[in-house]
């Protein structure tokens, strides 16, 4: 099938959904025009449409799925749950084991607790730092995506006319955000020690804790410079504070995740996505000092945590079968796909001569169309706005027509069945459709 097609089937479910949905989807990634292109099936590291045409998928769920979809022995985890009870109102066994084998993947890890996505781990783990300090404010680094939850949102994706002159301003992402959470929202400038350091210690009176990526996606995929983590670890030990790690995307870079390739020392880390196997799931670990503010056996916890399905049996399955997978060999050899990766699209940038590069870390990819140099929110935000944002859109389309599923602004990352054949398959891919979009511009200006 070519896209777009209004003959197609995806076409009719877009109309569909379009009676049932505000803007037609459910989920707000899952929407570009003219349409979303509705999946059947999938295995390994393919999915095949409702027309019946595969593709590589170079998304997995936003960085979801490590292991491709329908792993045999993931779907047999399920299978065997959901055959003996998919919830109860009791814990199982199943929860203290996967708790277990986290635990032991990074020293920062004594407890933790289980949530239903990583926006909830979040969630939990600014409540569990104000709880612990007994204070209300948290800092986070501008532009950086750690779920939606107001507070976390907060400065997502502000423009210039709010950045502020000489520090990054308090900017509330939705409409009707209210002003008690973006003043209680501290926002830092990734990467710049100097200036970060003295906003904290402006307002270190106030803070519970520092809400940090080591490697945000929105900075570019640049990972924080060393003196950054040893700056945000010091003020946080100064001060009794708490530096929350979100590892829901970048745990897939280690095996003890990013933490413990670039030296971070948390007292709490979120996580989601990989250990779950496919199914929903997030989880705040952390010391057990911090993390007793969630203890509520002897009575009114200091944090209150709950939820329906928290340490859902299936969930647990599923994440057993996969934290069984995600070994150090398994995670070494795709993070050298992913350089293998960033190595060919490079050169496709080269070769087609398009101002452009590629970055990233481990088994994630992100491309731009800007020579510019990243590290932190502002200059990615310019590399992704306007023209650039619509060459990365278009590019994207045209990557859907050769049998490539990517992002529509950038994003991608690789999961296990992938092989040398599926990276150079991308590399063609983007070098075709980059010619094709010069040779189309060439037409455009000359009509």
């Amino acid at each position: 099938m070519i896209y777009p097609d209004p003959t197609s089937r995806s076409a009719e479910l877009a109309k569909r959904a379009g009676r049932v949905y505000p803007g037609g989807t459910t989920r707000g990634q899952t929407y570009y025009t003219p349409y979303p292109i509705y999946v059947d099936h999938a295995e390994g590291c393919q999915v095949f449409d409702v027309d019946g045409t595969a593709r590589t998928d170079f998304l997995n769920n936003y960085t979801v799925q490590f292991f491709g979809h329908s792993h045999p022995d993931i779907v047999a985890a399920v299978q065997h749950q959901a055959a003996r009870g998919m919830c109860f109102t009791m814990p199982s066994e199943l929860d203290i084991e996967l708790a277990e084998m986290v635990l032991g993947r990074a020293a920062s890890f004594e407890h933790l607790r289980f949530t239903n996505t990583g926006t909830e781990a979040v969630m939990h783990a600014i409540k569990g730092a104000r709880a612990y300090t007994g204070k209300a404010k948290i800092a986070k680094c501008e532009g950086v995506y750690h779920g939606a939850y107001d507070y976390a949102e907060v400065s997502l994706d502000s423009n210039p006319q709010m950045w502020g002159q000489d520090r990054p301003q308090s900017v509330g992402h939705t409409h009707g955000v209210p002003e008690g959470v973006t003043s209680d929202v501290v926002v830092l400038p990734f990467n710049d020690v100097a200036a970060s350091e003295k906003i904290l210690e402006e307002n270190a009176g106030d803070l519970a804790g520092v809400l940090f990526d080591v490697v945000p996606s929105r900075c570019g995929g640049i990972p924080a410079s060393a003196d950054y983590i040893k700056m945000l670890k010091a003020f946080t030990q100064a001060h009794d504070k708490v530096l929350i790690l979100d590892e829901v995307v970048t745990w897939r870079l280690g095996y003890g995740g990013a933490q413990t390739l670039y030296g971070v020392e948390p007292d709490m880390t979120t996580l989601g996505k990989v250990i779950g196997g496919g199914m929903p799931i997030g989880a705040v670990a952390g010391r057990e000092e911090v993390m007793r503010v969630f203890d509520s056996s002897a009575g009114k916890a200091l944090c209150s945590h709950s939820g329906t399905f928290a340490g859902n049996p299936v969930t647990m399955a599923a994440g057993i079968a996969a934290m069984k997978l995600l070994t150090p060999e398994a995670i070494e050899r795709l993070n050298g796909l992913g350089e293998r990766a960033r190595a060919g699209l490079r050169e496709v940038f080269r070769r087609a001569d398009v101002d452009g590069q590629v970055t990233g870390e481990g088994s994630l990819v992100l491309m731009h169309f800007s020579s510019e140099a990243l590290g932190d929110y502002r200059s990615t935000w310019r590399a992704h706005t306007d023209r650039r944002a619509e060459m990365l859109e278009d590019l994207f389309r045209r990557l859907l027509n050769r049998g490539i599923l990517f992002s529509t602004w950038g994003l991608g990352c690789l999961s296990t069945p992938m092989g040398e054949a599926e990276v150079d398959h991308l590399a063609e891919a983007v070098l075709a459709s980059l010619n094709e979009m010069k040779e189309d511009n060439k037409k455009e200006l000359a009509s």
